[in-house]
C-alpha cells in the first residue's frame, strides 16, 4: 500500500504518545464494520441523538472501540484523525486488557473547530506469526514451518515500495535469514521477539481483513469552554452605599470595577454578571421574595424590562452601554471574561408586552400568564411562548445575543433554559457559533437529568449539576463518576459552590469547615467551578424554611466589607486563591475525563485522583493530584485510604513522596495510607505526587 503523503498536524494542534506514519486509507465499506471478520463497536467519544460529542482545547481525550475476531489470531486497531484543515494522522490504539474487547488511545486536541475521526481495524499479520513462532519454537513445535512462514511475510513485506528502502533492505536480509538451511530455531527465535522490528511492523503493519468505522465529528472548543474558575457578583452591590436616611444608593460599573482586581487576584477566570437591564416594577418582589416592594426595594434583575428598555438595555443606575463596554475592558485587561445573564423572560411593564403581546401566553380572562413553579408564582415575570410567533421570538433573541456580543460579552450564562423549546436552542447555540465559535453559553438548568443532558448535547458548552446537592461520600463518589465518565463526551458540568437562589443545609449548618470542604472538592474534582459571592465570607443564614440566603441579594442591595473581612482572618479567600493556584500550576486538574476514585475505610472519607501522563503536562514528567476529603464538616476523622498507584505508574507496595499543596508538609506514602483529617483545621488533603517520570 502507498504511503500517503498529507502533512502532519502541527505539534500545537494534537499531541498524542502513539502517533504513527500515515498510511493509504483502508479500501473498507465502513457501513458494514459491525458485519466483518473484524467488527467494531461502540465507538467514542459520542454523543446522544447523532449529536456531535464535544471537547475543549488541550483536553484529553481517550478514543475508544469494541474490536475483536474469531480465534487467536491478533488484530491491530488505529485511529484516524483528521483536523480542521483536513490533515491526517494515525494513532495506534492498546487493548485494555480488562476483558471488553475495548481498545484506547489518548490524543490531546489544541486546534479548535470540527474534527472528524475514525477507527480501523486489520489482522496483524508480523504480530500473530511473532507470537505463534516465540510459543512454538521455544516449545519445539513446528519450527520450520514458523521458519517458512516469517520468511514469506517479511519478504512480501520487503517487497512493499511505500517502505523506506533501508528498511525494505533490512526486511529483506532477515526473510533471506530464515530462509537460509544454516539457520537455527535460535536464529529465528531471535527474530519473533525483535522488538525493533515490532516497532517497524507497527508504524507500517502488514494488514488483512481491514474493517472501518463510519467518519465522526468531535467539535473542538476553546480552553475556558471546558476549563475555567467562575465567580458571580452583582454590580449594583459593589459600590453601593448607604445614605443618610438609610436608603442604599445602588453601585454602578464604575464601582464595581475597583472590586475587579480583587476577583483576579484571587485567581478566577470568568466573572459572572447576573441581568444588568432595566427592573420592572410592576409586581416588583420586595425584600425576602415579599410581594410588595417599597420605593427604595430595587427588585429581582431576573424580572427584566421597564419603561428604560429590555434586553439590550442596562440599567441606569448601574451606567450607561459605554460604562458597560469600560467594565468589560478592564475586566479583560486583568484576565478575565465576562459572562451575562441571558433570561429570557419579562416583566409585565417591559416593552415586549406592548409591541409584542403574542410572545406571552394569554389566559382566559384576558391576562397574562406569570412565571410559575408550581406552588410557587412569580408575579414579577411573564414567561414567554415560543410557539406564537416563533420566527419572531427567534429573531428578535439572536439580536440581543449578537447586541451584548458587540459590547465585549464572550460568554452567556442561560436562566432556566429548560422552560424552553430544546429544538430553539439547537438553532440559537449553532446560529451563534457559526459566526462567533468562541462564544459559550452555560445552561442553569436544575431540572431532571433528561433534558439537562439534552441541552448539552444539542450544544450549551457548560452545564450546571447536581454538585449542589451531592454531599456524602457515597452521593459524591456516584456523582463524579457519573459526570467524568458517563457524560464527559458531551455535557461539561460547571460545579458551583452556591448561587443566590442556593444555600443547602451542609453550607447552613456545616460552618465554616463546610465552605473549605465543597470549595475544595469543586475546584479539583471538575476543571469547571464557580463561587457566588459572599462564599468568601461564611454567607450561612437561610430565611426560615427555605433553601436561600436571608436577604437575599436578588431582591435587595448586599453591604459587604471585604477588606475588613480579610484584615480580621474570617475571609475564605486566601483559601479559594491557593485553590485556583494549584488548578493553574497542575495541568491534571484542569481534565474532567481522567478522574479515578479510591478507597478509603472510613464512609466520611472521600478520595479520588487525577491524573495526566508527561506527553500531555507539557512539561517532562507526569502530573498526579490525589484528594482526600472529610465530607463531615463537624468531625475528626482518622482511617486508612487504599489508592490504586497503578494508575500514575507505581507499582503497589512502592513508596513514594506527597506534598500537601494546601500546608507544605510531606509524607512518604505507598498504596495504603493512614490518614487524619480535622474538619476544624484541615478537612481536605490536595497531595501531588512527588518525582513522577
Amino acid at each position: 500500500m502507498s504511503e500517503r503523503t498529507a502533512a502532519q498536524p502541527s505539534s500545537d494542534a494534537l499531541r498524542s504518545t502513539a502517533q504513527i506514519p500515515v498510511r493509504a486509507l483502508p479500501d473498507v465499506d465502513a457501513a458494514d464494520a459491525q458485519t466483518t471478520r473484524i467488527p467494531l463497536a461502540d465507538p467514542s467519544p459520542a454523543a446522544p441523538e447523532g449529536f456531535h460529542p464535544k471537547a475543549f482545547s488541550g483536553e484529553v481525550i481517550p478514543f475508544r472501540v469494541v474490536a475483536f475476531r474469531e480465534g487467536h489470531d491478533l488484530i491491530g486497531v488505529h485511529l484516524r484523525l483528521r483536523t480542521p484543515n483536513h490533515q491526517e494522522s494515525l494513532h495506534r490504539l492498546t487493548p485494555l486488557g480488562d476483558g471488553t474487547d475495548r481498545w484506547q488511545v489518548d490524543v490531546a486536541l489544541d486546534e479548535t473547530n470540527a474534527w472528524t475521526f475514525r477507527f480501523e481495524a486489520f489482522a496483524d499479520e508480523f504480530a500473530t506469526w511473532a507470537h505463534a513462532a516465540e510459543l512454538k519454537i521455544a516449545a519445539g513445535v513446528d519450527v520450520e514451518v514458523m521458519r517458512a512462514l516469517g520468511a514469506d511475510l517479511l519478504g512480501r513485506a520487503a517487497k512493499d515500495k511505500s517502505r523506506p528502502k533501508p528498511e525494505r533492505k533490512r526486511l529483506a536480509a532477515v526473510a533471506e535469514g530464515l530462509r537460509s538451511p544454516d539457520g537455527t530455531a535460535e536464529d529465528a527465535l531471535a527474530v519473533a521477539t525483535d522488538q525493533e522490528l515490532a516497532a517497524l511492523f507497527a508504524d507500517r503493519p502488514l494488514t488483512a481483513l481491514d474493517s472501518a468505522t463510519a467518519w465522526q465529528t468531535v467539535l473542538v472548543e476553546r480552553t475556558i469552554a471546558g476549563a475555567a474558575a467562575w465567580y458571580e457578583f452583582f454590580p449594583r452591590s459593589e459600590g453601593a452605599v448607604r445614605e443618610t436616611d438609610g436608603t442604599i444608593a445602588s453601585g454602578t460599573f464604575e464601582t464595581a470595577a475597583e472590586r475587579l482586581p480583587a476577583v483576579a487576584a484571587m485567581g478566577f477566570d470568568v466573572l459572572y454578571l447576573p441581568p444588568i437591564h432595566p427592573i420592572g416594577r410592576l409586581n416588583r418582589k420586595g425584600p425576602n421574595n415579599t410581594l410588595t416592594a417599597g420605593p427604595a426595594d430595587p427588585g429581582s434583575p431576573w424580572a427584566v424590562g421597564a419603561a428604560e428598555g429590555g434586553h439590550d438595555a442596562v440599567h441606569p443606575d448601574l451606567g450607561t452601554l459605554a460604562d458597560f463596554r469600560a467594565f468589560v475592558k478592564k475586566a479583560n485587561a486583568l484576565g478575565l471574561e465576562v459572562a451575562l445573564d441571558l433570561a429570557l423572560q419579562a416583566a409585565p411593564d417591559h416593552p415586549w408586552v406592548i409591541t409584542h403581546p403574542e410572545w406571552f401566553t394569554e389566559l382566559p380572562d384576558g391576562t397574562i400568564a406569570y412565571a410559575e413553579n408550581p406552588p410557587k408564582k412569580y408575579q414579577d415575570i411573564y414567561p414567554l411562548n415560543f410557539d406564537r410567533d416563533p420566527v419572531g421570538l427567534y429573531t428578535e433573541v439572536l439580536r440581543i445575543v449578537e447586541h451584548w456580543i458587540a459590547q465585549g460579552v464572550s460568554i452567556f450564562r442561560v436562566d432556566n433554559p429548560h422552560t424552553k423549546p430544546l429544538r430553539f436552542w439547537e438553532w440559537l447555540i449553532r446560529t451563534v457559533n457559526t459566526k462567533h465559535p468562541d462564544v459559550v453559553f452555560l445552561a442553569e438548568a436544575f431540572t431532571r437529568p433528561a433534558p439537562m443532558r439534552g441541552l448539552a448535547a444539542v450544544g450549551f458548552q457548560q452545564s450546571y449539576s447536581y454538585f449542589t446537592w451531592r454531599n456524602t461520600k457515597a452521593e459524591l463518589e456516584e456523582f463524579l463518576l457519573s459526570v467524568s465518565q458517563e457524560t464527559a463526551d458531551y455535557m461539561r458540568p460547571n460545579l458551583f459552590v452556591n448561587t443566590p437562589d442556593i444555600l443547602t443545609e451542609y453550607l447552613q449548618f456545616g460552618g465554616r469547615a463546610a465552605y473549605r470542604i465543597r470549595a475544595a472538592i469543586a475546584a479539583t474534582g471538575a476543571p469547571l467551578y464557580g463561587v457566588y459571592a459572599g462564599y468568601e465570607l461564611y454567607e450561612n443564614v437561610a430565611r426560615p424554611g427555605s433553601e436561600e440566603n436571608i436577604d437575599n441579594e436578588k431582591y435587595e442591595y448586599k453591604l459587604r466589607d471585604w477588606a475588613k473581612a480579610e484584615a480580621e482572618g474570617r475571609s475564605l479567600a486566601p483559601y479559594l486563591t491557593r485553590l485556583n493556584e494549584i488548578r493553574r500550576a497542575h495541568p491534571a486538574l484542569r481534565q474532567l475525563r481522567n478522574l479515578q476514585l479510591h478507597w478509603s475505610d472510613d464512609d466520611a472519607v472521600l478520595v479520588f485522583s487525577k491524573h495526566l501522563d508527561a506527553p500531555f503536562t507539557g512539561t517532562d514528567s507526569g502530573d498526579t493530584i490525589i484528594v482526600v476529603a472529610n465530607v463531615d464538616p463537624h468531625s475528626v476523622r482518622q482511617t486508612t485510604v487504599h489508592l490504586d498507584t497503578l494508575a500514575w505508574g507505581i507499582e503497589p507496595g512502592t513508596a513514594y513522596e506527597v506534598e500537601d499543596l494546601v500546608t507544605g508538609s510531606v509524607w512518604t506514602w505507598t498504596d495504603h495510607n493512614f490518614v487524619r483529617l480535622d474538619a476544624f483545621t484541615e478537612p481536605v488533603h490536595i497531595l501531588h505526587v512527588k518525582g513522577q517520570p
